[in-house]
């Protein structure tokens, strides 16, 4: 049993391994982090949302969320408008210039594991599925973020030489 622990383990490590390079790649193709990514991904596939919507699909805070689209707002790639029933109420709107970035920066990764996702039965779906949130459970991460909190947060991506 120990055998199969340690090359379950080593798995995950490579995905992690992926993951991260991915994450890189995309940091240094954009001048963006992975949560700026995020945040601009979420607001392409939904048009205009709130951060309080933003920050549940991502599973974080919205105090993280508010870091990251103030960045945005600040390099132009999102803007804050109040709505009119509600002057309280902010929507986030991604500017032509953020869905312009968001085009020329592909994730080869998701676009890849989407494709063949798709293509497994239902079952396999919900096998794999339920496999991860199990393994997410083991590790104590069920609750964790997608990614680090808002202080945590890098200015600029990580360079890698």
């Amino acid at each position: 049993m120990l055998e199969r622990s340690s090359d379950t383990l080593i798995a995950l490590r490579r995905i992690l391994h992926t993951l991260e390079g991915n994450e890189r790649a995309m940091a240094r193709a954009s001048n963006l982090t992975q949560a700026q990514l995020l945040v601009l991904h979420s607001l392409r596939r939904n048009g205009q949302e709130m951060p309080r919507d933003i920050a549940r699909a991502l599973g974080v805070g919205q105090a993280t969320i508010s870091v990251q689209i103030d960045r945005l707002e600040a390099r132009g790639l999102v803007r804050r408008e109040r709505r009119q029933a509600d002057r309280r109420a902010v929507w986030v709107i991604l500017t032509d210039a953020g869905r312009a970035l968001i085009e020329q920066t592909p994730d080869p990764l998701h676009d890849r594991f989407t494709k063949r996702f798709e293509q497994l039965a239902p079952w396999e779906q919900a096998m794999l599925l339920s496999a991860t949130e199990r393994l997410s459970a083991l590790f104590d991460a069920e609750n964790a973020t997608p990614f680090p909190p808002a202080e945590a947060a890098p200015e600029s991506p990580v360079r890698v030489s």
